[in-house]
């Protein structure tokens, strides 16, 4: 009977690392040696003397992969990521499924031009100017402290599915990771990608929700793959993004609320 139960433990033990080999590479959300702790300590990342330039080149300006520890507190940032595994040079990221568009909720706002983008880095949220009282606000994440940044730019291009190709830098802080991965609902960059004139900073895609709201890239602009795709149809090729450190408190508002239309007067019975 002892010989039936080792045989056992031989075999399923066989299975499970059969089954890991077979899985491939670990999903972005799911990259990091430990679970993500439900109540953890903002993570210290390393003291920059001053914020990243808007690069020229193709320097570190790339948006990192989703990371498995964060801040409990919303509005924190995510550690700098890091590879669980060796990743092949080229990684194939996977369907490229139809996200259908979701427009954000309408908020009061004012100051800006009608078709404009604002993004306001501490308050984690772009918006798209839609009228001279109004905007639509889009939940985002924004880049870690040490890479955000603030300027003008306009979009350059706009692309479906776009391919990652980790910066050298990116690279040089974890070897591990591909020198490419193609376009797919795998990828770190999502179903679509607005880039930011001349550099390769971008407001781009993500399925993983529990990066928005957080200070997680390298310096992109993050936001879910349904309200990328309904923002896409709003702005292109020459929208002004004007990207700001803090919203001024007196440009945006509460929620636009529609007027509702004025209900009938109610008449009193008559008697008979």
């Amino acid at each position: 009977m002892w010989r039936f139960g080792a045989a056992l433990i031989v075999l399923l033990a066989f299975q499970g690392e059969a089954t890991a080999q077979n899985r491939g590479w670990i999903p972005w959300g799911e990259i990091g040696a430990q679970p993500p702790p439900r109540y953890g300590r903002p993570v210290p990342m390393p003291n920059r003397s001053r914020p990243a330039p808007i690069s020229r080149s193709n320097a570190d300006d790339d948006d990192d992969d989703n990371n498995s520890a964060f801040s409990n507190r919303r509005g924190g940032q995510l550690a700098a990521p890091r590879s669980a595994i060796q990743y092949p040079a080229l990684l194939e990221g996977g369907p490229r499924p139809d996200i259908s568009p979701r427009a954000p909720q309408s908020v009061a706002f004012r100051g800006y031009a009608q078709g404009a983008i604002v993004v306001d880095t501490s308050g984690r949220s772009l918006y798209y100017v839609t009228s001279t009282t109004s905007a639509l606000r889009y939940p985002i994440s924004v880049g870690r402290d040490g890479f955000t940044w603030k300027g003008v730019e306009k979009i350059s291009r706009v692309q479906e599915w776009p391919d990652w190709h980790p910066p050298k830098e990116m690279r040089e802080r974890d070897p591990r990771l591909p020198e490419k991965m193609t376009g797919g609902i795998n990828n770190p960059l999502g179903a679509k990608a607005l880039y930011l004139g001349n550099s390769l900073y971008r407001i781009h895609g993500t399925n993983d929700s529990k990066s928005i709201g957080y200070a997680a890239s390298s310096g992109c602009f993050r936001m879910m793959n349904h309200h990328v795709a309904h923002l896409a149809t709003l702005a292109g090729v020459g929208t002004t993004v004007h990207v700001l450190d803090k919203l001024p408190s007196n440009v945006a508002g509460t929620p636009a609320v529609e007027e509702e239309a004025p209900k009938p007067a109610l008449r009193k019975p008559k008697r008979v």
